[in-house]
């Protein structure tokens, strides 16, 4: 299908130092660009971030701190990125939310006024998870071909979701299943135990996920200026931050948790 364009559409990804739109930098970009008669030109560049790459950045997307150290600073490409972007509308998966607002902080990093006026941007992750609405609803209409009656009656919508449950155990018998690190397996079979592992997608320490495990099974904070650090590190290195989390609009389990953390460290001395 060729797309209706009347001015040229950029599809582009990135791939950071991790999720903080404020803090995080980019590392690799790839731009397919669309023009309105049809013809293409895809552009992918690895950047030098000028900072670290946390090693679980490096784990989902494969780019460590060696395979950048002699590439060049976003700075130093900028102006020419803004050029094969101009008069661009944007597009990506999940752009409006990530990829979009951190472009945009690079571009002001390096001085470069990336104009967003009269530019469009096509979600596809939006298009997705409307079309394919998340609802309880959705999801008994699709897997069990039915529609709730009483929706939003305690009982209805547990009694719906059990079902839904089932047709999944039998939709999903022996489909394969890869996950972002290319890794295949079976995940949905009849065992609570697998599919607690398969249904727990962030590794929380806590419930609110403000603390989740790393690769390596050690509690890091997941949000904030500190995300992707060790807890037990920031605690050694900045003790305040524990008192401004315990004063803070923080869950209380979210705090337990905390201060478990904070009690072992202080056992283990």
């Amino acid at each position: 299908m060729k797309l209706n364009l009347t001015k040229p559409i950029a599809f582009f990804d990135l791939e950071t130092t991790g999720v903080n739109v404020a803090s995080d930098r980019i590392v690799e970009i790839s731009i397919l660009k669309i023009m309105p008669d049809g013809s293409k030109e895809i552009k992918t560049k690895r950047i030098n971030p000028t900072i670290p790459i946390p090693i679980q950045s490096s784990l989902v997307h494969g780019i460590y701190d060696k395979d950048i150290e002699n590439e060049p600073t976003f700075k130093a490409i900028a102006k020419s990125l803004a050029d094969f972007l101009k008069n661009c509308d944007l597009a990506g998966y999940n752009s409006n939310k990530f990829d979009i607002p951190i472009l945009v902080e690079e571009f002001m990093r390096a001085e470069i006024d990336f104009d967003l006026k009269n530019r469009r941007f096509v979600d596809v992750q939006n298009i997705f998870h409307q079309m394919e609405q998340r609802t309880l609803k959705a999801a008994y209409k699709f897997y069990c071909g039915k529609e709730i009656i009483n929706a939003h009656s305690a009982q209805a919508d547990i009694e719906a979701t059990y079902e839904v449950f089932l047709a999944q155990l039998e939709k999903y018998d022996g489909v394969e299943f890869e996950d972002r690190k290319g890794i295949k397996s079976i995940p949905v079979k009849n065992d609570i135990s697998a599919l607690h592992e398969f249904t727990n997608i962030n590794k929380n320490a806590d419930l609110a996920g403000r603390i989740i495990f790393n690769e390596k099974g050690i509690e890091v904070f997941n949000f904030g200026k500190h995300t992707g650090k060790p807890v037990e590190q920031v605690l050694k290195e900045e003790p305040s931050y524990y008192s401004w989390m315990m004063n803070g609009d923080f869950p209380l389990y979210t705090k337990k948790v905390l201060t478990d953390i904070k009690l072992r460290m202080a056992f283990n001395k």
